[in-house]
């Protein structure tokens, strides 16, 4: 279940463990775990590369925790695996005694009403008179 992507710096070869932004408003880089989806301005980072990183002079650099080096073993999958097995087949919890009251909808306007209006146009809903 590892991360197919690579670290960014030129060659090298390593897997990405980790995902560095740029906050140039701030003067701030921020170093933190590899990010769901590989965006455009951010830079993946190996091991090695995450752990030399440095920034420019008079920047900040923010380490945010990484994970481990090492990765889950099949006894840990497994371990996984078997919790969300008994999550899943515990009975459903009752639902709360104070269900919320189902909405009713105001009544639509009659179609005669909005004479000369496309289907573009936003119609008006008014809600139905308590008194009537």
């Amino acid at each position: 279940m590892g991360s197919s992507r690579l670290c960014s710096r030129s060659a090298c070869r390593q897997a990405a463990i980790a995902t560095l932004t740029y906050v140039y408003a701030d003067s701030t880089a921020v170093l933190g775990p590899l990010a769901t989806y590989a965006e455009p301005h951010c830079y993946d980072l190996c091991t090695v590369h995450a752990a030399r990183l440095t920034a420019p002079l008079g920047w900040e650099v923010v380490r945010l925790a990484l994970p481990e080096a090492g990765r889950l073993g099949n006894d840990d999958l497994y371990a996984l695996a078997n919790a969300v097995r008994e999550n899943s087949t515990q009975a459903p919890a009752a639902p709360s005694p104070e269900a919320p009251a189902p909405r009713t909808s105001p009544p639509a306007i009659e179609p005669g009403a909005g004479q000369g209006m496309t289907r573009r146009h936003l119609r008006v809903l008014r809600e139905a008179n308590p008194e009537s």
